[in-house]
């Protein structure tokens, strides 16, 4: 929500929604498990069924059933994961994407959802996930036909920076 507070201004004929993730974790939610390897794939294909479940539940309560086109997904870290996921996958055609640090496990690229504009912003100085998974993801989306800008962020490290937030809105 500190991102949703700083848009308001700019977008003030939005509406902002920052659902936790299903799962608690020592530090917060996670959207899919940590232990082992856990940006595996099947980890993150794990998810999906609570991403799913939260973004449908969220739409139906706003009353955006039908407009998914008016729905931009913003997600950082796992949230970002799961949100690329959800629209590389072909399961959600949504107005927009940005993620902050995330990345796409190597995955067949579904081309169902390719109008969905996406914005790939990630800290050159990410030491949780590295940049250049901002730049493998871009590829793969590109070779789908989805249009995607992405920028590595100079002096950035696994976080959504001011610039960043700028970039974004």
């Amino acid at each position: 929500m500190p991102l949703a507070t700083s848009w308001r201004t700019a977008l003030s004929n939005s509406r902002f929604a920052a659902p936790d993730a299903p799962f608690t974790h020592w530090r917060g939610h996670q959207w899919f498990r940590v232990d082992g390897n856990p940006l595996a794939p099947e980890n993150i294909r794990s998810a999906r069924d609570g991403f799913d479940q939260t973004v449908s539940d969220i739409i139906r309560e706003e009353g955006f059933g039908g407009t998914h086109d008016r729905i931009a997904f913003v997600g950082v870290s796992q949230g970002a994961i799961v949100a690329l996921d959800a629209v590389a996958s072909g399961r959600w055609q949504v107005g927009a994407l940005v993620s902050f640090a995330g990345l796409l496990p190597p995955m067949k690229i579904s081309a169902k959802s390719n109008r969905t504009p996406v914005l790939l912003l990630h800290g050159k100085d990410d030491r949780t996930i590295p940049a250049v998974a901002s730049t493998v993801a871009a590829n793969q989306l590109g070779a789908a036909g989805f249009h995607v800008e992405a920028e590595i962020l100079p002096a950035v490290g696994h976080t959504i920076s001011p610039g960043g937030a700028e970039r974004a809105l």
